[in-house]
């Protein structure tokens, strides 16, 4: 993921032209070679707006920008200064930019508003004048990310003697991320994913009286979400676990008893008093 800065400077025989793809009388015609190159990464969150800068504070009256997208190098936006022509073509390839794109017409920088997986890819800037100039911008966009989540991990409960709480935090769909715990702001343990749309789980043992805080933490290059765990909520002793569940068993069994007499009682009275009244 960068963005290539290239710069291109005229030598040789004059009238070796570079021909642009709209034509315009107070374009430069020169041979130009490249001469420098930079990298700058680019990245974005899903649902968000980013705008690629040219760095230029004006355009001059015998420069023209354009802006081009993907491997095709399709056209998308255009500024002409002589010519008093902006324009961008959010219609191509395939609509994709449509309502999307914004273009500053003093400076030439691009703005792709409410930016969606589609956008992602190769943008390439192009500026005409005394030498012309390129530079490339990888973007890549990044989903929103869920919040995760902590939860007691009860198959690890097999003995009432033991002394720890086994936890699982996890996060679902979600790719290009890092799934990890932390005890205060100390990092645990941590697992990455580069696929897309997978889950993730990752466990930790803590025991019941700990009073450390922890928290999972679920992040990708430019955002995270974050759980905190709350152990009173959470983790109880396994004898705990063991004892409530047969108690109030039997406590529910006992009640239904309980009504199930009452009924025959009501029932023998009812009759009774029936034939008394006869």
């Amino acid at each position: 993921m960068f963005a290539l800065f290239c710069l291109w400077w005229p030598i040789g025989n004059p009238d070796s032209n570079i021909v642009w793809p709209r034509s315009s009388p107070h374009l430069v015609h020169l041979n130009y070679m490249r001469t420098n190159c930079e990298s700058v990464p680019v990245s974005v969150m899903e649902g968000d707006s980013v705008t690629l800068y040219t760095d230029l504070t004006e355009i001059h009256e015998d420069e023209e920008i354009l802006w081009k997208h993907g491997a095709e190098n399709t056209l998308i936006a255009e500024i002409s200064r002589a010519d008093q022509f902006f324009s961008t073509y959010d219609d191509v390839p395939d609509g994709r930019f449509r309502d999307g794109l914004k273009l500053d017409n003093q400076t030439g920088s691009l703005t792709i508003t409410n930016i969606r997986s589609e956008h992602a890819g190769v943008y390439q800037l192009e500026k005409s004048g005394v030498k012309l100039t390129k530079k490339r911008f990888s973007v890549s966009v990044n989903a929103r990310l869920p919040v995760p989540v902590i939860s007691r991990d009860s198959s690890q409960c097999s003995s009432s003697s033991s002394s720890n709480c086994s936890l699982v935090c996890s996060a679902v769909n979600v790719g290009h991320v890092t799934l990890s715990w932390y005890k205060g702001n100390s990092l645990l343990s941590s697992i990455s994913v580069y696929d897309l749309s997978i889950s993730l789980s990752l466990p930790l043992e803590v025991e019941y009286q700990d009073k450390n805080t922890y928290s999972c933490v679920l992040n990708n290059p430019i955002s995270n979400q974050t759980q905190h765990l709350d152990i009173t909520h959470l983790c109880h002793t396994c004898a705990e676990v063991h004892w409530c569940g047969p108690t109030e068993a039997v406590i529910r069994l006992v009640l239904s008893g309980l009504v199930g007499v009452a009924t025959v009682i009501l029932l023998i009275y009812e009759i009774r008093s029936r034939r008394l009244i006869s």
